[in-house]
């Protein structure tokens, strides 16, 4: 049996992983093609390698092609499949460097192409400079821009999402002037408005440049190079121009091959990975990572959440299925966190936003503590807010934002969201407490008694 594998990152070559520990090569062969220079790199890490504080760009890598190739992987780098045959059962993958296409046979495949950049109309120029943060490829062409001569002076980051904020914040660090461009209220519009706020404070105090409600129009080239950003309010002057508009899944090559896809854009799958069209799963075709669509635990509606560790996940469970055994992947609640200098945000769950989208009554409760006792040297100030449904009381999302040590306590609300605990329940939750970590009523369980209070007060009400 022959497994082929579109996208060697880390959805592709986790599963493509778990099924070689479970089928020897003599029983299962398996082929993954990758059109980048990489395999199984850490995507989420590209900033913080931009920035300096990861020095060396290898260390993002997780397992070289030739580590594969030692474990029983065939990787075909920096070829890119450009036709999916399914009645044939093979692939069509062209050389990017060689030249020339070849035909590769499957009784399985794997899509696990990812995702790739929102880029508008307006952000197709010509000229040089205009960079998506997806690929480690796409890092390394932003390095090399960011030492080039004439060395750039201005960057302007448009979109303040988790990867626009972090690279406004690489930028900084290369002492360039930065303007953030964002088209909503605020940036960070994953969390509600009133942490968003806290996060527009940290980020204006990095001395970056935050325009909201700013809408785009164009990028202007001069002699091959960026040179402004257009905006209606006027142009903003520019050296190196960085997208972060969210990304989209890689799926054209399937809608190509008419294999479905859900409202999302992503691939349809089961719960074992294995892609679903309108009359059941699709016999031999499995798809896993940033290309997919999945489900919110909470909402129950599908939503495509490009996120490292959902990919390595869904590699996992389509690869153990591949390799003979049985797995499922149940779905996604929204976790995620990152750092403006040192500035900590997370979230869990749903926003405000999104529960009203979803149809919850809810009552908020947001609290101020500290992350360690008060009086013990180093305790910083945080926020914790969390979002609690009416009647039931269970907890429907939190989000995080403070200082050192404060993020980390999302995965304690994480568990509590993805168990469909309530807030009363967390009240008498034995968290660890010494002073050095804790004050003696962590800031969850404040949160937690504050949210019963408010529901208990609506119900009142």
């Amino acid at each position: 049996m022959k497994l082929v594998v579109i996208g060697a990152d880390a959805a592709g070559m986790s599963a493509a992983s778990q099924a070689r520990r479970r089928r020897t090569p003599d029983k299962l062969e398996i082929v993954a093609f990758e059109r980048g220079n990489f395999t199984s790199y850490s995507a989420c890490g590209i900033p913080y390698w931009i920035s300096g504080v990861v020095p060396d760009r290898d260390a993002l890598v997780a397992r070289t092609p030739a580590e594969f190739e030692k474990a029983g992987v065939r990787v075909r780098m920096r070829h890119e499949v450009v036709a999916i045959d399914l009645d044939r059962r093979e692939v069509v993958a062209r050389d990017l460097e060689g030249g020339g296409e070849i035909r590769e046979g499957f009784d399985e495949l794997l899509y696990a192409a990812g995702a790739v950049p929102v880029t508008p109309d307006w952000a197709r120029v010509d000229g040089g400079g205009v960079f998506g943060v997806q690929t480690l490829d796409d890092g390394t062409a932003i390095k090399a821009w960011l030492e080039s001569d004439p060395k750039p002076q201005r960057a302007v980051v448009i979109g303040g999402g988790y990867i626009g904020v972090e690279m406004a914040e690489a930028m900084i660090k290369h002492g360039l002037d930065v303007t953030l461009l964002e088209k909503s209220s605020q940036p960070m519009s994953t969390v509600d408005l009133d942490m968003g706020e806290r996060v527009r404070a940290a980020i204006d105090g990095l001395g970056i440049t935050v325009r909201t409600g700013a809408h785009v129009q164009g990028i202007e080239t001069s002699h091959g190079r960026v040179r402004a950003v257009v905006t209606e309010d006027g142009t903003v002057p520019a050296d190196i121009v960085v997208l972060g508009l969210g990304v989209r899944p890689n799926t054209s090559r399937a809608v190509e091959s008419g294999i479905p896809v859900g409202v999302t854009g992503g691939l349809r799958t089961d719960l074992r990975m294995r892609v679903v069209g309108p009359e059941g799963h699709v016999e031999g075709l499995w798809a896993a990572g940033d290309c997919v669509q999945t489900t919110h635990r909470i909402s129950g509606q599908p939503m495509h959440a490009p996120l490292g560790t959902h990919a390595n996940k869904q590699g996992r469970v389509a690869g153990i299925n591949l390799g003979g055994g049985y797995a499922t992947f149940p779905g996604v609640i929204g976790t995620a966190v990152t750092k403006v200098c040192d500035l900590e945000v997370a979230r869990t769950g749903l926003s405000s936003k999104e529960a009203t989208r979803a149809g919850f009554e809810y009552v908020t409760a947001t609290v101020e503590s500290t992350s360690r006792a008060g009086y013990y040297p180093g305790a910083e100030t945080m926020t914790v807010k969390m979002i609690a449904e009416r009647r039931t009381g269970r907890l429907l999302g939190a989000q995080i934002v403070g200082r050192e040590e404060a993020a980390k306590r999302i995965d304690a609300l994480a568990i509590a969201v993805w168990n469909e605990m309530t807030v009363e329940e967390m009240t008498a939750l034995d968290l660890s407490y010494a002073p050095p970590f804790a004050p003696v009523w962590d800031p969850v369980l404040i949160a937690a008694r504050k949210a019963t209070d408010a529901l208990l007060a609506a119900d009142q009400g």
